[in-house]
């Protein structure tokens, strides 16, 4: 169902998208287009943590005639997944609440990734959509060659790697609130204990996220270890479920679940074992287990993306958000988390808000003993894009693709 790509590929996208990007310093400056004729004198689209496409230049994808500008969603899951689909769509919300009559939003849900979705692009450009935003990394593929078919589209891709001069991309730093996560499944683990999580795909996003929480852990409780069950889906509520009952059979005493359902949590609470959820606060439908959650604040990067298509400013970018922009977020505690160790997050969250990235400050450890950041260095943005290898503590290989 899902194209993987090359471990090797994505490194040396990740060097380019560096270059663009100035390196891991600059994804927290705003900064303004190119120059040129189309880039409007520089006066285009800035925003905190954006960074436009180098030799980009504007590109003009609201209504000729001055009518509403019409936006739509392409999601992988359902709207009422409870995850990922979810919060993508309250973001849309968002939009539509905020900018009113300016905009007319719509949405595909449960889209398929492969051939399908180029076709569901067709569709939504045939209906007036000149502003299309994806939600998949599996969809990649097919918005790239919708955006040449479509040059005066403007296309927006959560968590790619490639751009175009009208393929802009949006995410950001979750890996620093993964691993706030981690630091309560950390402290809810004896000592020495196995940490479970459930995950998706190998890909370099996602083992990122899994470094981040397991050094989260190991803040907490030094001599813990994680152990990994990948699913090989985004949403499979059966398989996410079965994944995390073997965790928990495996004697796991805390687990996390970076999937877009709920599902892990539904078997951690039939044997009372803390969860850390992923994209939404599920704080009061699992109290009694619930630890906290990374989440995401899709909407206010949409909404003054969109309203750069209607002034005639939106330029193709990279915009990666942290903490200090709220793009990311931690969710609210269940009562198994102590005041104690409210505070430590807090304190951590004050110092990655200040420094994206400080959980992998050197010297950071393979799995292989080989050292990946230096001591006292900052990996750079690259180094995050092209992260394909797991950390010193976790007892589970990365699968072969």
């Amino acid at each position: 169902m899902k194209k993987m790509w090359k471990l090797a590929a994505i490194a040396a996208t990740a060097s380019l998208l560096v270059a663009a990007c100035g390196g891991s310093d600059s994804s927290s400056d705003t900064t303004t287009a190119p120059d040129g004729d189309s880039a409007v004198n520089g006066d285009a689209f800035t925003y905190t943590n954006f960074t436009p496409f180098e030799g980009g230049t504007v590109v003009n994808c609201a209504p000729a005639d001055g009518s509403a500008i019409k936006a739509a969603w392409v999601y992988v899951g359902p709207i009422n997944d409870g995850g990922w689909t979810q919060t993508h769509n309250v973001g849309r919300e968002f939009v539509q609440e905020t900018l009113g009559d300016k905009v007319i939003t719509t949405y595909k849900e449960n889209v398929p990734e492969g051939p399908q979705v180029e076709a569901v692009i067709d569709d939504l450009v045939k209906d007036g959509n000149t502003i299309i935003f994806g939600t998949s990394f599996g969809f990649q593929d097919a918005f790239l060659a919708a955006a040449e078919k479509y040059p005066e589209v403007c296309f927006e891709f959560a968590t790619g790697y490639t751009q175009k001069n009208n393929v802009s991309q949006f995410y950001g730093a979750s890996e620093d609130t993964k691993y706030l996560s981690g630091i309560a499944a950390g402290a809810e683990a004896p000592a020495g204990a196995t940490v479970g999580v459930v995950a998706p795909f190998a890909i370099p996003e996602v083992i990122r996220g899994i470094n981040g929480f397991t050094l989260g852990v190991q803040k907490t409780n030094p001599t813990a270890t994680v152990k990994v069950v990948w699913t090989n889906t985004w949403f499979d509520p059966a398989i996410e479920r079965k994944a995390a009952e073997s965790l928990i059979s495996s004697g796991v005493k805390a687990i996390a679940s970076f999937q877009d359902s709920p599902a892990t949590g539904e078997a951690a609470k039939v044997k009372g074992i803390g969860w850390v959820g992923y994209d939404s606060d599920q704080s009061v439908a699992f109290n009694d287990i619930w630890l906290t959650a990374s989440t995401y604040d899709w909407g206010p990067y949409e909404v003054a993306k969109i309203q750069a298509a209607i002034d005639g400013k939106w330029i193709s970018g990279d915009y990666y958000g942290n903490l200090s922009d709220k793009f990311v977020s931690i969710a609210n505690y269940g009562k198994k988390v102590t005041e104690a160790t409210k505070a430590l997050i807090a304190s951590e969250r004050e110092r990655l808000t200040a420094t994206p990235s400080a959980e992998f400050t050197g010297p950071i450890t393979a799995q292989d003993g080989t050292i990946k950041v230096a001591e006292g260095k900052l990996p750079t943005y690259g180094d995050l894009m092209g992260m394909n290898y797991q950390v010193k503590g976790i007892t589970t290989d990365l699968p072969q693709s």
